[in-house]
């Protein structure tokens, strides 16, 4: 049996450890860093490493690193061990406060969008206090930020806190003006739920797609799919539930609180969700998450794909990201109460993230934007490329009621009587859940349903926290010259709903009478990664980010440069992962079913008995005219690659170009080969099928 309540955080430097084992000068100046940003001292940093080490020491740590957050889209570590020569020819055990505070990884080494030269490989990890310390492998892991020795932000956490402190700003001033004085801090909270698959690790690895891409290149559709969903909810497997019970464990050692696990829609597909907490933990604690899953998953002899779309023709992989703000004081600004209808703070927060979303819907594209992510966005799985808000009917109702000026007199809660004796009555919610919307409230929160299972929320949570902070703002400009607070406040909100209540749709985001309404709209459908990146570097977007000091120009030109980047460089390991399966497994497998196909012919020729050959016959032809299109498209994707490589072509050209030309190769040699598949005996093809893998697992 396991004991949660003394396990959980075992494993961290957390406030609990450091009230115990800080002095109480030490832990109240640390604690004022945390909480509301104050300078940390170096002095202070000198016994805080002291205690750190001792901890870690205790807890079998020979090593520590700084733990960060680079452009790669996983984290980055770099181990050094606790001891120190002494002139015995002996050893101790130091850590300085020096050690802790800062680190010196090469800076060019990462991807740095040209901010780095080569030869200018200096830069800075900086430990982030209002993340805690955890111990991983026998490792002391100090959460940090990493920037060049220019000060040029080079990883996903910089502007993150940035954000928060934008978004803290502006609330609280929101808030003094309600007369809520004692809220000294407020954050942005969030929960990430988190998408994944599990497959046999034998299969897995006779799979190069699998092993270099993360997804299947080929593979035709399964005769059971997703089809009879029952999967979704249903018993879960022995081998797959031994797996996330030690994968629970792992996380609650690691103050990850890990709550819901269950399999999802598709074969081999399942979730976890956490419960929410601040928005910097939930992203370090996310990106553990994914660590875990891997890393477990082969202890398990499983393979774990968080690839947004590891199957075609099945269920992607997501990962919704709920968003909240809540104060110091225990508050969730976006709890409606019993009356939203004369909740003015709440439906002053509330319109506030409807501007914001409806003004930056390419910033939120942008930031679920990959090569992964492509292929699931708008496949009847996910939201489309389109960004929307679902408030449901009754804050719907209420919004318009504002915009009018006319009364509203609220809904009574009605209750579900489920027609048995035993069974009890139980409060309906006054919204139904929207899972086709890309941006749902769902009573007290935001639901960001766009994101790819294999992203940091780093990117997403930044960008909502700054576009919410700059909307808060423009309100708070307004309400501290007014005169009239309620006449004005009343004014605001109204014309804010008037302006933005076109990005409200609460149908079905799925339906292509959707994209037809949402042109009409005048929202944008920003249907690829190439399209949407584009939009970064836009003027508007510059002025936001400059303007609360979450990017410079110069930051945001590099993330551009950085994305499009990784979008054409995936493409480009694709398409060689193609032609190498093309050349040495498939290509063959063809040929020699096909040859066992002509000998079987001829041998019922020879026997000169009249016997029939059709069969042979038309199996061979199919073979050989689907073959030698398969040939000549090996041949097309080979020569298009050959042609971006000679040519002197911009990041956004290339990334185009593979968008445009390689991508479609890739798709039509798919086609074909999944044809193929269908026809060859199942001993002749090279590679485990989708029947296999999906149900690998017993």
């Amino acid at each position: 049996m396991v004991d949660i309540p003394s396990i959980f955080g075992s494993l961290v430097f957390n406030d609990e450890v450091m009230k115990a084992r800080l002095p109480k000068d030490v832990y109240e100046s640390l604690h004022r860093t945390i909480e509301s940003g104050t300078p940390l001292e170096l002095n202070v940093a000198r016994v805080v490493a002291d205690a750190m080490k001792d901890w870690a020491i205790e807890k079998g740590a020979t090593h520590y690193t700084h733990w960060f957050q680079p452009m790669t889209g996983i984290t980055a570590e770099k181990h050094d061990s606790f001891l120190k020569p002494t002139k015995d020819g002996k050893v101790i055990m130091k850590f300085s406060e020096n050690a802790l505070v800062h680190g010196e990884p090469d800076a060019s080494s990462f991807p740095n969008g040209g901010l780095r030269a080569t030869f200018e490989a200096r830069g800075y990890t900086a430990w982030d206090p209002t993340s805690y310390a955890f111990i991983k492998d026998d490792s002391l892991c100090i959460p940090t930020a990493f920037c060049s020795y220019g000060g040029d932000t080079l990883d996903k956490k910089t502007p993150l806190l940035r954000s928060m402190d934008a978004l803290n700003k502006q609330a609280l001033r929101i808030l003094k003006l309600f007369g809520n004085t004692d809220v000294k801090r407020v954050n942005a909270t969030v929960g990430a739920e988190q998408e994944y698959f599990l497959i046999d690790k034998k299969m897995y690895e006779t799979r190069m797609d699998l092993v270099h891409c993360g997804r299947t290149l080929f593979g035709a559709k399964p005769p059971k799919g997703q089809e009879m969903e029952d999967h979704y909810f249903g018993a879960i497997k022995h081998r797959v539930s031994e797996f996330m019970k030690e994968l629970d464990v792992e996380l609650w050692k690691l103050g990850v609180p890990s709550k819901t696990k269950h399999n999802e829609a598709a074969p081999a597909q399942h979730e976890l969700a956490p419960v929410f907490t601040t928005v910097n933990l939930a992203t370090d604690q996310n990106q553990l998450t994914m660590e875990l899953m891997k890393s477990l998953a082969d202890k398990h002899n499983l393979a774990c794909l968080l690839h947004e779309k590891p199957f075609a023709n099945v269920n992607g992989s997501g990962k919704h990201d709920n968003w909240s703000i809540s104060t110091d004081t225990g508050v969730n600004l976006l709890e409606p109460g019993e009356t939203p209808y004369e909740n003015a703070q709440f439906l002053l927060f509330l319109v506030a993230v409807i501007k914001a979303v409806d003004e930056y819907q390419d910033l939120l594209r942008l930031s679920a934007a990959s090569a992964g992510n492509d292929h699931r966005l708008g496949a009847n799985e996910a939201p489309p490329a389109i960004v929307s808000i679902f408030l449901g009917d009754e804050l719907t109702e209420i919004l318009d009621a504002v915009e009018k000026n006319v009364s509203y007199k609220g809904k009574k809660k009605s209750r579900f009587e489920l027609g048995a004796m035993v069974l009890p009555s139980f409060p309906k919610d006054t919204t139904d859940r929207n899972r086709t919307s890309s941006f749902a409230f769902t009573g007290n929160k935001f639901e960001f349903r766009m994101l790819g299972s294999s992203f940091s929320i780093a990117c997403t949570n930044y960008i909502i926290n700054t576009i919410v902070a700059e909307a808060l703002k423009g309100f708070a400009d307004k309400l501290e010259k007014s005169t009239d607070f309620n006449k004005d406040l009343g004014n605001l909100v109204a014309k804010t709903i008037k302006e933005h209540k076109r990005i409200i749709y609460n149908g079905n985001s799925y339906s292509e009478e959707w994209v037809s309404e949402a042109e009409k709209r005048g929202l944008s459908n920003l249907k690829s990664t190439v399209e949407a990146l584009a939009t970064f570097t836009d003027e508007k977007n510059v002025k936001l980010f400059e303007s609360h000091k979450i990017l410079r120009r110069a930051e945001i030109e590099s993330r551009q440069e950085i994305l499009l980047e990784s979008y054409y460089k995936t493409l480009n390991i694709e398409a060689l992962t193609m032609l190498e399966m093309a050349k040495k497994q498939i290509l063959p497998a063809v040929l020699m079913y096909e040859r066992k196909l002509v000998k079987m012919a001829l041998h019922k020729k020879q026997l000169n008995m009249g016997l029939d050959m059709s069969v042979e016959l038309d199996m061979i032809k199919k073979l050989t005219d689907h073959g030698k299109n398969f040939y000549e498209l090996i041949d097309k994707l080979d020569s298009d690659l050959i042609t971006i490589k000679d040519k002197h072509a911009s990041i956004m050209e290339t990334a185009t170009y593979y968008r445009d030309v390689i991508l479609t190769d890739m798709n039509a040699m798919r086609a074909v080969v999944d044809e193929l598949e269908l026809l060859v005996a199942k001993d002749y093809w090279p590679f485990p099928t989708y029947s296999d893998l999906l149900y690998s697992v017993k």
